[in-house]
């Protein structure tokens, strides 16, 4: 099985039962294919680069999966009958370096920096000292 990443996007007209409808339509074509879903990213409603179909606007989910490389040609004629996708994407990780972020992607820790130890705090100057070059310095004439 290899690894896949699904953006699709719908319009941005249905109703929210309907998104939720068209969303469970797509997820059904993946596992009625055999496909594996490792993660599921709702991105909301979103502004598109250019107008499609007369939108401005549109529902993006991207869906992280796994499936055989013959059920993707099946998984992609479905979707472009589906009148409520207006666009899609479909990504194939191949190499180790990309299935490691593909990984990092299921699990939501790509974009995280790991936190680095905090750089020891300067140390601060004794009362006296600061009392020393605080005061002003004397004039002699």
């Amino acid at each position: 099985m290899r690894h896949y990443e699904l953006l699709f996007v719908l319009k941005p007209t249905l109703t929210e039962e309907e998104n939720k409808e068209r969303f469970e339509h797509v997820r059904g074509i993946l596992e009625k294919n055999g496909c594996e879903i490792a993660s599921i990213d709702d991105m909301g409603v979103r502004k598109l680069a250019y107008e499609i179909d007369k939108h401005e606007r549109g529902h993006y989910y991207v869906v992280y999966y796994k499936a055989d490389p013959a059920v993707i040609d099946e998984i992609l004629r479905n979707l472009r009958f589906t009148e409520e996708v207006i666009r899609f994407l479909n990504v194939k990780y191949t190499n180790k370096k990309e299935i490691e972020n593909w990984e990092k992607l299921v699990k939501g820790t790509f974009n995280k920096k790991e936190e680095k130890p905090a750089a020891p705090a300067p140390k601060e100057e004794t009362p006296a000292a600061e009392a020393k070059s605080e005061a002003p310095a004397e004039k002699a004439e």
